[in-house]
Formats: structure tokens, C-alpha cells, sequence
């Protein structure tokens, strides 16, 4: 495995590849992860792909270079074409799991024409999360949030709360403190939330992306995920009917390890 960087103005993208196929595969990971968690689904594939496995902004070797400053689709487009540019790639596949769900969708974006599969792994992206929006788009609410990194307890405090509302998942919540442990989690959660809000898309548009461009389209959850559901995802599959399901019998966190690239099957 070879480990990289890519800087595009002020950012840097720390990316590691591996396999020596003449077709091309993105991995995006999801929060907390580093590029290197799609290590093994990588090596069933190697000879059939050369993969790029990147760490995310916040996470890993790669670096943000704007503070809080948001992460438009534009300045994605510009750093995605530049790097297609550099390494000479002219079409590929794209997989993103969780968070990285939303940089398949905004790669998708910026060069469907180039776009050969691909793999939605309990994306993030698909449905707007009310508790997102609540912590990211309102300035007193991002003050809030950003107060519960250097207070957690005012974190655990709210999330119990809402819980006993009724309005969140035990499950959500438990995956919440996962990411909330140290001081470093929390900030990196706060960043990744901040700065890549505009990272929204419709899934209409994006299912009419992937049928004008014939792309194939899979989509992997988890049949016990309480992160992102079943169910969320119809908001993407009722414009795509053509795209491929798979229901793992895991949790959020088993996806990736249960995953075995090109065994895709229909539930």
C-alpha cells in the first residue's frame, strides 16, 4: 500500500493505494474512520482495481486549511477534477460508507460522465437529519453545540433528553457518545458537522444523474443499523428503482467488515 498527499490550495488529502487493476475505485470512509478501514474489501478487489483510499478532512493525515469555513460543492468539484487530472484517471467507481456517503454523492456531482458504479454503504446524505440541521445551520444552535465539545456533559445531557422525548433511538444516541469520548472526537465531530453542511443533495436529481449516465447503483445497510436505516433511504430508492439493495444482518458498525465487494444481491 502506498500512502500519498494531494494539496488543492489551502487542504491536503492524505489518500493510500492499492491494487494494480486497470479500473479505478474512490473509497470515502465515515466518521472517526481513516481511509485505511477499506484495507481488506481493497484487497478482494485489487486485481481488478487500483483503489484510492482517502482520509476525510478531520480525520486521519488529511488537513482543512480554512478553519470553520464550509466545504461548498464547488470547491469539492475543483479538488476532485484536480485529482483526476494528476493521477490520469478518466473514468471510475466510487464507495462511501456513513459520512463518506455524502463525498460519493458530491464526487458524483462534479463528473457523472466519468462515473462507472457506485457503492452507498449506509450512506449519510440521502435524508436530511433534523438534528443535523439543528446544530449546523442556526448560529445560536452551532454556538450550543460547539459549548457541548468543551462541555460534554451538556451533550449527554440534551441526548438523554431528547431520547426520553421519544424524538431519538437509544441506538443513535449510543453511537453519539461513541464519537464523543475525547476531547479530539468531540472537535472533530463539530468540524466535520460545520464545515461540510452544504454537502445536501436531491435525490432526484442524483437519481436522474445516475439514469442518464448509466451508472450502477448499490446500496448496502444494515438490517440492525440504528444510524441510518432502512427506511431512510426511500427517499433515494423511490426515484431509483433500478438501484441494486443489500441488507446485511449487522449493525451500523459491522457494514464494512461484512461487506464483500461484487456480491451484491437483492434482498
Amino acid at each position: 500500500m502506498e500512502t500519498a498527499y494531494f494539496t488543492f490550495k489551502e487542504s491536503t488529502l492524505c489518500y493510500h493505494k492499492l491494487g494494480r487493476g486497470n479500473k479505478t475505485l474512490l473509497f470515502f470512509h465515515g466518521y472517526g474512520q481513516y481511509g485505511k478501514v477499506f484495507e481488506e474489501n481493497s484487497r478482494l478487489l485489487g486485481e481488478e482495481y487500483t483503489c484510492y483510499l482517502f482520509d476525510l478532512f478531520f480525520h486521519g493525515e488529511s488537513h482543512w486549511g480554512y478553519g470553520e469555513e464550509v466545504l461548498t460543492k464547488e470547491f469539492w468539484h475543483e479538488l476532485a477534477h484536480a485529482f483526476l487530472r494528476e493521477q490520469r484517471i478518466d473514468r471510475f467507481s466510487l464507495a462511501g460508507f456513513s459520512l463518506g456517503g455524502r463525498f460519493v454523492l458530491a464526487t458524483l456531482e462534479a463528473c457523472p460522465q466519468k462515473v462507472d458504479k457506485i457503492f452507498l454503504l449506509a450512506p449519510d446524505g440521502v435524508k436530511t437529519n433534523f438534528w443535523y440541521n439543528l446544530a449546523t445551520y442556526p448560529v445560536a444552535f452551532r454556538k450550543l453545540f460547539k459549548s457541548m465539545i468543551l462541555h460534554p456533559n451538556y451533550f449527554y445531557t440534551t441526548a438523554n433528553f431528547i431520547h426520553k422525548l421519544g424524538l431519538v433511538d437509544r441506538g443513535l444516541i449510543r453511537f453519539a457518545e461513541s464519537q464523543m469520548r475525547t476531547l479530539e472526537m468531540r472537535s472533530r465531530v463539530y468540524h466535520s458537522w460545520v464545515v461540510f453542511r452544504d454537502l445536501q443533495f436531491n435525490m432526484a436529481t442524483i437519481a436522474q444523474l445516475i439514469q442518464e449516465n448509466k451508472i450502477a447503483a448499490s446500496l448496502i445497510v444494515g438490517r440492525f443499523d440504528k444510524v441510518i436505516t432502512v427506511d431512510n433511504m426511500q427517499k433515494l430508492l423511490r426515484h431509483l428503482p433500478s438501484c441494486k439493495v443489500t441488507v446485511l444482518e449487522t449493525g451500523h458498525n459491522g457494514i464494512i467488515t461484512s461487506w464483500e465487494p461484487g456480491n451484491e444481491d437483492q434482498d
